[in-house]
């Protein structure tokens, strides 16, 4: 067993005995329905069938003229070297030529052809795959490593494109060498191919305690290699973090943990698939002595039941014979490989997308009353209970709600339930009267815009940024939002104005820029329902005041949620929300909340001191 090899150059066994049990318990990511995710697989070559089906004919053809090759060497040698005939030798060695200029040429267009067909599938898979994740909820991405997300759109996909590339073909051509070979061996001696068979069960032992750990193994380095790099990307998109609080050793550590077990899981893998042409080659050289001895004293009977081509023919039919099983041993890993992938990113594909029900107001302009009557929510409310609970409030069209709370009061949650990117547990959310499920989410989201606490720029212009808030906007229309943002005017200091370039991270600007870009992309959109979010937290005091101007010209005529620590930023709300674990404890203007002398009243008095 696994357990009790010996721990080489620190590589510790990783396979349990349960792991080998039929129907172990396993993790759910690393179990899936391979059936499936073939017929998968096959579903997306539908449209490229005809090819498909010329490729595995040309596969049949070359493997026909592979083993008709050895077939016609055996027969020259008795018939024309051993009587020493010359008559009809080059007709003979000039049809040798043929089949085996036949058998390459078939060979490259079945490979041409089948890069093609593979090439395509992937793309159509890595195509559906993206898609189908731009349908998924922002609870699905909130609950995974990103990382380990792009490991399944890259690595997982890529191993599936392998397999179809080179796997596939190979894995067809050795099962019709197989057959044919057997046919022939059996035509020419039955004896000979039963002394040939000998070492099949051998082989068929050996491949079994093999394939049964690296089956296993296989699923494990892809779970690892999806963990790594889902730490490699958080790291690098939290750098300042990890600097600012020195756990650069930390990092390191936990980054030498998941690539030391992504280390130690292909070091056995491959170990153990590596075992596979090592005994092929054995078992290989085992048949040709068999043939070679056993075929040589049949021979020596002078019988002419055994001659020495139909040795020569059955030495190479013996090593055709082992080396389809060579190769369907090795390819047995990399399919092996290619389905854990499928299996990886099928599972994806079969979450349920966002659903909208509600089609009848698809193209309704919405006015901004928003009403929460008794909702309830809970990201896990069986374990954790509710975030919100039993939360009315109105905010009528065009007033500014404020929402105050310590850290966990559930103001974002609030955010991301009108947003819907969540659903609530309990109650019901109107806009204009019209409860949000029966809103499409296009049309709730095109009227609606964020401003975060922490802008996201893409990798593009600045134009093109700000140009996302609404993608048929025109070169003025940007300017305006721009000017409105009061962002016009470091823009034109940039190097290339408004195509200056940006990265992800935009690193060429500061913080209040970006969230000035951000707030002008909010302009372009022209939302109904503004929702800021700390919008200005994370800005010094002077770049703030620049901010919140911008942010007031912003919510005029608008119905905002203004999510905020600092007071100042709340004052001039309509309504001021007070919120304690999810509970609406105080809520109305300042001056009646100052009245009040409540919550709001000593967080304003501990604001001034």
């Amino acid at each position: 067993m696994v357990n009790s090899l010996k721990k080489p150059f620190g590589y510790e066994p990783i396979l349990k005995k349960e792991d080998l049990k039929k129907g172990a318990k396993r993790p759910r990511e690393e179990v899936g329905d391979w059936k499936k995710a073939l017929l998968n697989i096959w579903r997306l070559v539908d449209e490229q069938r005809g090819l498909l089906i010329t490729v595995l004919a040309l596969v049949l053809v070359s493997s026909a003229l592979t083993l008709l090759g050895p077939f016609l060497i055996g027969k020259t040698i008795d018939n024309f070297i051993i009587p020493m005939k010359t008559a009809g030798l080059g007709k003979q060695i000039g049809l040798l030529l043929a089949i085996y200029a036949g058998a390459s040429l078939t060979m490259y267009l079945q490979n041409f052809w089948m890069v093609g067909i593979a090439q395509n599938t992937v793309y159509k898979l890595r195509s559906g795959l993206f898609s189908h994740m731009q349908k998924l909820p922002v609870s699905f991405f909130d609950k995974r490593q990103h990382g380990e997300l792009m490991s399944r759109m890259t690595n997982d996909i890529e191993n599936i494109s392998q397999t179809l590339n080179s796997s596939f073909i190979q894995v067809f051509s050795s099962i019709l060498t197989l057959g044919g070979t057997l046919a022939v061996m059996l035509s020419l001696s039955p004896f000979l191919t039963l002394m040939t068979m000998i070492i099949v069960p051998i082989m068929f032992i050996a491949m079994r305690w093999i394939t049964r750990r690296t089956g296993i193994l296989f699923k494990q380095q892809q779970r690892a290699i999806g963990e790594l790099n889902g730490m490699i990307e958080e790291t690098i998109s939290g750098q300042r973090i990890v600097k600012a609080f020195s756990q650069e050793e930390r990092m390191k550590e936990e980054f030498a943990e998941k690539s030391g077990k992504l280390r130690n899981t292909a070091f056995w893998a491959l170990t153990y698939s590596g075992f596979i042409p090592k005994v092929m080659n054995m078992l290989n050289n085992l048949g040709f002595a068999i043939v070679a001895g056993i075929g040589g004293l049949l021979a020596l009977r002078g019988d002419g039941i055994v001659t020495v081509g139909t040795i020569v023919i059955f030495a190479e039919y013996a090593r055709q014979f082992t080396r389809p099983l060579n190769d369907l041993a090795n390819q047995f890993n990399t399919v092996l490989s290619a389905i854990a992938g499928a299996e990886r990113v099928f599972s994806i594909m079969n979450e349920t997308p966002e659903e909208d029900t509600a089609e009848g107001n698809g193209d309704i302009r919405l006015k901004g009353d928003v009403e929460f009557d008794h909702v309830s929510f809970g990201y896990a409310p069986e374990t954790d209970g509710y975030t919100i609970e039993d939360l009315s409030l109105h905010v009528k069209e065009g007033e500014t709600a404020a929402l105050l709370g310590a850290t966990g009061a559930g103001k974002t949650t609030i955010v991301q339930l009108l947003a819907r990117f969540y659903e609530a547990d309990k109650g019901t959310i109107r806009i204009d009267g019209i409860p949000i499920s029966e809103l499409p989410r296009r049309v709730l989201r095109s009227q609606t815009a964020f401003v975060l606490q922490d802008p996201f720029l893409f990798e593009a212009t600045v134009r093109e940024n700000i140009r996302y808030g609404r993608l048929d906007a025109t070169d003025e229309e940007i300017e305006a939002a721009a000017h409105k943002a009061n962002a016009h005017e470091f823009i034109e200091r940039l190097e290339e104005g408004y195509d200056t370039l940006l990265t992800a991270d935009g690193s060429e600007i500061s913080q209040g820029q970006k969230q000035l870009l951000s707030i002008a992309r909010a302009f372009v959109a022209d939302p109904v329902i503004l929702l800021l979010d700390e919008a200005t937290s994370s800005i010094d005091t002077v770049t703030e005041l620049e901010i919140q101007a911008a942010l007031e010209t912003l919510m005029e005529g608008r119905t905002s949620f203004v999510i905020a620590h600092r007071l100042n930023t709340v004052k001039k709300a309509d309504t001021i929300y007070v919120l304690d674990q999810g509970r609406l404890i105080e809520s109305g203007s300042q001056q009646e909340l100052i009245a009040e002398q409540g919550v709001y009243y000593n967080m304003l008095a501990q604001s001034k001191l």
